[in-house]
């Protein structure tokens, strides 16, 4: 089964802040699948590190007010063209990201608050008919 992952979750250093977020549960969960990371703002071009970006109304802007969204739109059109011909069981994303954040996000005010809401790969996920998950649902 083809599980694709936020290659943060397995320890690739692609997080804005240049770290990762690995994720022990999700590696167990995944070990016996083939597994697909991607970092869709990698793919859009942004650097790593890099400043942290938060989305308001589908704009999305950096904490020094720069507009990224093109950015994160070819990001999920090169993520989604990567997956294209594979058949995708499940998406297992990074909570709260802007880009893989599964339900909540955070509301554009760098306040560290979170709103309902989901990232923009994470939506086109979702559209696309592929099941997501947030990381933090996966339990051992």
């Amino acid at each position: 089964m083809n599980i694709l992952v936020s290659a943060c979750l397995v320890g690739q250093n692609c997080k804005y802040n240049g770290q990762n977020n690995y994720n022990q549960n999700v590696m167990n969960y995944i070990q016996c699948h083939t597994v697909i990371p991607i970092c869709p703002e990698l793919l859009g071009g942004l650097g790593c590190p890099r400043d942290s970006v938060e989305q308001v109304d589908g704009i999305f802007m950096t904490k020094n007010g720069k507009d990224v969204t093109k950015e994160f739109q070819k990001g999920v059109a090169v993520s989604m063209e990567r997956i294209h011909e594979k058949e995708i069981a499940l998406a297992i994303l990074q909570s709260r990201s802007p880009t893989c954040g599964v339900n909540q996000i955070y509301d554009g005010t760098f306040q560290g608050k979170l709103i309902k809401g989901h990232g923009l790969f994470a939506k086109t996920l979702k559209e696309a008919g592929i099941p997501v998950k947030d990381c933090e649902d996966i339990h051992p």
